[in-house]
C-alpha cells in the first residue's frame, strides 16, 4: 500500500511535520482521555474507568519513551515513572478481578473464601481510587504535557515526524527482537524474560497504532502479530500476577486445604502457559 507525505497521524499530523511539533497532537488526546477516565472515578467506582486510564497511561509512557532522544534522560525517566505508578495504581483493582476469574475456572476454587477475596478486592478499589485522588491526576497530567511541549519546542534537533516515527519504531522492533532471543534461551522457570517480551511488544504496538498512519510500508501483520504475542503473554501474566496476590494475602483462606489446592493449579496454569508462550517465541 503505498502512502503520501500528506497522509495523517493521530489528528491532522502530516508525515513532513516537524516531530517536535506533531508531538502535541499525539499527546494532547491521550492526556485528555485519561483526565476524562479519572473524572468518571470521583463519580463512582467503575473498574472499566480504571482499566481504561490504566491502558491509556501506558499509551503515554510508550509515546514518552518514543520522544526519549528528543528529552532530557532524567526529565523522560521521571515522567515516565509518573505514568507506570499510576498505572499501577489503577491496576490494583483489575489485578483482584483477574484473580476471580480465574478462580471460576477451578473446580475446587469454591472451597475458597470468595467473600473475603471479593471484600479485599473492594478494598483494592477504595486505595487506588484514593491514590489516584491523592495524585491530582489533572493536574500532574496537563503539567507533565506543558514541560515536554516546552523542553521540544526549544530543542534543537528538528527532523521530520516519518522519519522519526520509522526510526523509532524500528528502535523498538530491535528491541523486541534481543528480548525474544533472550528469552528463548533463557531457563524455563525464567518468567522476567518473557515478562520483558510482553512489555517491549506492547510498547511497540502502541506506538504502531499512534504512528502507523504516516509511517511507510504496511505494518498490519505486525499488528497482527503482536496482538498474538500480547494474548499469549498477557495470560501467563495474569496467572503469576494472580499466584502473587494470594501469596501476599494468604489469610484470606481459612481453610489451608483450599489454599493449598488453588495455589497448586495455579502453579500448573502457570507451567501451561509459560509453554505456550515459549512455543510463540520459537516459531516467531
Amino acid at each position: 500500500m503505498k502512502r503520501d507525505d500528506t497522509t495523517g497521524a493521530g489528528s491532522g499530523i502530516e508525515a513532513r511535520e516537524d516531530a517536535a511539533a506533531a508531538f502535541s497532537s499525539l499527546a494532547s488526546p491521550l492526556v485528555h482521555e485519561a483526565i476524562s477516565c479519572a473524572a468518571l472515578l470521583s463519580e463512582g467506582a467503575d473498574p472499566e474507568s480504571l482499566h481504561k486510564l490504566r491502558v491509556v497511561l501506558r499509551r503515554l509512557r510508550s509515546l514518552w519513551w518514543a520522544y526519549g532522544p528528543l528529552f532530557d534522560k532524567d526529565v523522560t525517566r521521571q515522567q515516565r515513572a509518573l505514568f507506570k505508578f499510576l498505572a499501577t495504581a489503577a491496576g490494583k483493582t483489575r489485578d483482584w478481578d483477574i484473580l476471580l476469574q480465574l478462580l471460576e475456572e477451578e473446580v475446587e476454587a469454591e472451597s475458597a473464601s470468595s467473600s473475603e477475596l471479593k471484600a479485599a478486592r473492594t478494598q483494592a478499589l477504595a486505595a487506588s481510587l484514593e491514590t489516584l485522588a491523592n495524585a491530582g491526576v489533572k493536574d500532574v497530567l496537563r503539567e507533565t504535557l506543558a514541560d515536554a511541549t516546552k523542553a521540544l519546542n526549544t530543542a534543537h534537533e528538528r527532523v521530520p515526524f516519518r522519519k522519526f516515527g520509522d526510526r523509532r519504531v524500528v528502535a523498538c522492533e530491535k528491541l523486541l527482537r534481543k528480548r525474544m532471543r533472550r528469552a528463548s534461551r533463557a531457563k524455563k522457570s525464567d518468567y522476567a524474560s518473557l515478562h520483558e517480551v510482553r512489555k517491549a511488544g506492547k510498547t511497540l504496538r502502541y506506538l504502531l497504532e499512534l504512528f502507523e498512519p504516516a509511517l511507510r510500508g504496511d505494518h498490519r501483520r505486525t499488528l497482527k502479530r503482536l496482538t498474538k504475542i500480547q494474548k499469549r503473554f498477557g495470560a501467563l501474566n495474569d496467572v503469576v500476577a494472580s499466584e502473587t496476590l494470594l501469596q501476599q494475602n494468604e489469610n484470606l483462606f481459612g481453610d489451608s486445604g483450599a489454599r493449598d489446592s488453588v495455589t497448586r493449579w495455579l502453579k500448573q496454569e502457570r507451567r501451561r502457559r509459560v509453554r505456550v508462550a515459549r512455543k510463540l517465541l520459537r516459531d516467531a
